[in-house]
């Protein structure tokens, strides 16, 4: 069982994008929708990677290096601050607002280098990323609340097909 307490952070920024390849665009807010993602990002839909999320903390060490990159720079779609994502886990949740997100993947595997890669000579999504399904959607805002719930906090849920 779980016992960490209850994780506090915000959002820092939302990014979409309408087509897939293209920049992502930092917006005020967004709406999530149930079992789809963010309503009009090209990279929403019914599979398991619905809402990427990064942290500033990984943002500021790009930053480091000397690349001048801004929060969606990275194709995320939440760019978080305050929660410790290193620590989540899959099938753990967070809460924003109304909406209620699930942990379904770590990093994901780059097939090309990206313009990060080449510049920096690394991109931190491949390790830091996270990824998530909407469980239950809302409206979502820039500096809104987020909420790490620990597993003791949640309902059993039943297993999709």
């Amino acid at each position: 069982m779980n016992k960490r307490s209850e994780q506090h952070g915000r959002i820092h920024a939302i990014s979409i994008s309408r087509k897939k390849g293209t920049v992502k665009v930092n917006v005020p807010s967004a709406r999530l929708l149930p079992h789809w993602g963010i309503e009009g990002d090209a990279h929403a839909g019914r599979w398991h990677r619905q809402v990427s999320l990064l942290s500033m903390d990984s943002v500021r060490k790009m930053h480091a290096r000397g690349l001048a990159v801004r929060p969606g720079a990275f194709a995320e779609n939440l760019t978080l601050e305050g929660v410790d994502l290193s620590a989540l886990r899959i099938g753990e949740h967070l809460k924003i607002g109304s909406a209620l997100l699930r942990i379904t993947q770590i990093g994901k595997e780059c097939h090309a280098r990206c313009a990060i890669y080449y510049a920096a000579g690394d991109c931190v999504m491949p390790r830091e990323g996270l990824f998530a399904e909407v469980l239950e959607g809302g409206p979502i805002h820039v500096n809104e609340p987020v909420t790490l719930l620990p597993a003791s906090n949640l309902a059993l849920e039943p297993e999709r097909e």
